[in-house]
Formats: structure tokens, sequence, C-alpha cells
């Protein structure tokens, strides 16, 4: 077999340089903060607050760690931000795609007019303190169910799965399971799911860093410290000036607890961003499936 090469034009390889240039600079402001963040977390605060730590750590400590898994609190925080993100987005998962597979049907009635409706929830909402009212007269503020049930589906992401099933999924696969007997749960199961990992992917991603990320509805909906998610105490962390639950004592345990503070917090900032990832990876080739099918669909 011949092989064919294209030798492409002087113009044409200036245009790559550039794209490389370009994406490398992006690469470069993207992931210094990061890397910093992480090397900031295994170094001496020392080094932090005086400036000598410009990229990779001069000295390892994991003092920070440390005191970041013995903290009742962080603990306590990660359980409920795995216990809300893993429910939320199973019920996220459930209500979306059972919507989304039901608005892509076309002999559904009045679909038009309930996407209407979805659409209209985008753009005006009820405001934060009528939606507060809403939650207590419910009986869910301070519950489990305040962080689950409302945000169950996001309007943008089931118009998104709605579309992917209308123009990806054939309708001639669908047509040939119901004339086998089967019927719209099991079509939705066995015929549409199966054909949709990559969609089904995406909404994950999305509601599942939602979740993990979310802290402002924990702070405006719980009361109970123990029920607080982990972006909470990161954010009480992030703000204090002390360390709060370890004490004021010496000046000089004063001093030392001002300094590991510099390097707890970017190690709380490690610890409660490491999940996410670690998770990514293992989602990213169905990610970047769905979102080119996206695209090539429109």
């Amino acid at each position: 077999m011949v092989k064919s090469h294209i030798k492409a034009s002087r113009g044409d390889r200036v245009f790559i340089g550039c794209v490389y240039i370009i994406a490398t600079i992006i690469l470069l402001i993207v992931a210094y903060p990061l890397v910093y963040v992480i090397s900031a977390s295994f170094s001496e605060p020392l080094d932090i607050m005086t400036g000598r730590l410009i990229l990779f750590p001069r000295s390892f400590q994991l003092r920070a760690y440390s005191s970041v898994f013995a903290s009742k609190d962080v603990l306590l925080g990660y359980r409920n931000t795995v216990i809300y993100s893993l429910a939320g987005t199973l019920i996220n998962i459930i209500l979306t795609t059972s919507g989304a597979y039901s608005l892509s049907r076309r002999d559904m009635y009045g679909r038009t007019t309930v996407t209407f409706f979805i659409m209209f929830t985008m753009f005006f909402s009820g405001g934060m303190i009528p939606t507060y009212i809403v939650f207590k007269n419910l009986g869910i503020i301070n519950t489990f169910w305040v962080m689950v049930l409302p945000g169950a589906i996001s309007a943008t992401n089931l118009l998104i799965m709605r579309n992917y099933f209308q123009h990806s999924v054939p309708q001639e696969i669908i047509e040939a399971a119901y004339m086998d007997g089967c019927s719209n749960v099991g079509t939705l199961l066995r015929v549409v799911l199966p054909v949709s990992k990559s969609i089904v992917a995406v909404m994950v991603i999305f509601y599942l860093v939602g979740h993990w990320n979310s802290y402002f509805s924990a702070m405006l909906y719980l009361n109970d410290r123990s029920r607080y998610t982990l972006q909470v105490f990161l954010r009480e962390i992030l703000i204090k000036n002390d360390l709060g639950d370890m004490g004021a004592g010496s000046e000089s345990s004063t001093v030392e607890m001002t300094l590991l503070y510099e390097s707890l917090k970017f190690a709380v900032i490690v610890v409660a961003t490491l999940p996410m990832m670690i998770f990514y990876p293992f989602m990213q080739r169905y990610f970047v499936k769905g979102v080119m099918m996206g695209s090539i669909k429109g």
C-alpha cells in the first residue's frame, strides 16, 4: 500500500506553530496555580509567607495534612459531601433521563408546551427569600433533602439530553423495540441508555461536580454543623485568621499556628478537589465523545 504524504505549506506550518505556542501558554496559565497549591500544601509555612516558594517545594512537610485529617469538622464535611453528591447525582440522572426521554418522543402530547415552561424557568425564578419560605413550609430546611431535591433537575441539562435523544439516537431502533413489544420504560432502559453512555457521562460529571462544589445552599438552608458540607468548613478555614479549635497559648505557639495556617489552607484545598481530579480522567473519553456528538448534530 502506497502512503501519500502531503507537504504542509509554509503558512500551515506557521499556523500550527502559533497554535502550539498559544496552547502552551494557556497550559502554563492553567497549570501553575494548581502546581503552586499542591506544592504549598507540602511546603514549610515560612517559605510560603516569605515568597521563596515559586513552583516546587523547597522543603517537605506533612503537618498540614495531619492537621486536616485530625480535624473532626473536615472529616464530617467530607462524609456529608460524599453522601449529598452521590445521592443527589443519582436523583438528578434518574429524573433528567426520564424527563428528557419523554420530551424527545414525538408521540408525547403537549411536549412543546411542557418544554416552553421548562425553558421559562431558565430566565425567571422566584428569588432567594420566596424559595426559602417554600422550603420552610415543605419542612425540608436543615434536612438531607434540602441538599438534593431543590436542584433535582437542571433545565439546561434536561434540554441538552432531550436534544441528544432526538438527534443522536436512531428512531429506527426505538420503533423496532416497540414492534417487538417493548414498553416505554423497557425501551429507555434496554435500547436508549446503552447507546447513550456518552451523554449520561456528561450529565454525571456536570451534576456531581455541582454537588461537590456546592456550599451556598448549605450556608442558607443548613443550621446544624453536623450536616455541613466540606466546602462550608473549607470556607471557614480560608476566611478566619487563626486555627480556631487549636486554641491560643503562648506567643510562640500563636506564631507557630499562624505559620501552620498558611500551609493548612492549601492542604484543605487539595483534599477538597482531589476526588474530582481522580474521577474526571475515568469519564473523560465519554465526556469528549458526548460534547463532540452534540456539536456535530447541532
